[in-house]
């Protein structure tokens, strides 16, 4: 019989707990506000209480998980206030992302983003959503990638970690529409328009925006209500 546990595998056992957790709560294996006890998460991963232990401060500096002195580490809860502020910021960022992969736009980096593309088609046509919103990470980290620009990749990828828990409650409903989206900004950064590619990465991140809210029980405010 293969062993399947993490610690049967002999990989660096921290990075690969942290990873795993991460993607438990990403799933909703983990679901928000669950209590995580050491024991029985190092049990059912086939490893000690370290590796778990300093996967709980990693993930706790990510703000996937919340550690209250005396009473332990459970899931965090993603409100909508937290679910807006990182929308904020997402339009900001992207937007920019887009801008200077168009203004540095390669073959390469193009054929990139369509093989990410048609990996994603293939996925929501199959109805993958866990390989969907892994995917939909990949094609936004391809963009930051794409810039040239070290900083803003760098600052890209935890941001775009967290937007993968956002995407995760929505995946189901946003998974064709994303995929669209993707495609359409894929198109501007090839074409070498920066105004066109900005233009369309805000729009993609209003929509996702307008998703989340309404999976969560909100409408979007304007100015006028």
């Amino acid at each position: 019989m293969t062993d399947m546990t993490l610690g049967g595998a002999h990989q660096t056992l921290r990075d690969e707990v942290t990873k795993e957790l991460r993607r438990r709560i990403l799933t909703g294996e983990l679901a928000q506000g669950e209590r995580l006890v050491e024991d029985r998460l190092a049990a059912a991963l086939g490893v000690s209480r370290n590796p778990v232990r300093e996967s709980i401060r990693v993930l706790a500096a990510e703000g996937f998980i919340q550690v209250v002195p005396r009473l332990g580490a459970t899931v965090a809860r993603l409100s909508a206030e937290e679910g807006e502020e990182l929308f904020d910021v997402r339009m900001a960022i992207e937007g920019l992302a887009a801008r200077l992969a168009a203004r540095k736009r390669s073959p390469a980096a193009a054929d990139r983003l369509r093989r990410l593309l048609d990996q994603a088609r293939e996925a929501v046509e199959a109805g993958r959503l866990e390989e969907v919103a892994d995917l939909n990470t990949a094609f936004h980290l391809a963009v930051g990638e794409a810039t040239g620009n070290s900083y803003l990749a760098l600052m890209m990828k935890p941001m775009l970690q967290r937007a993968q828990w956002v995407f995760s409650q929505t995946a189901a409903a946003r998974g064709p529409h994303s995929w669209t989206e993707h495609l359409s900004l894929c198109e501007a950064i090839a074409a070498g328009d920066e105004d066109e590619a900005q233009a369309r990465a805000v729009a993609h991140v209003a929509a996702a925006r307008r998703s989340f809210l309404q999976a969560v029980g909100r409408r979007t405010k304007h100015p006028n209500d």
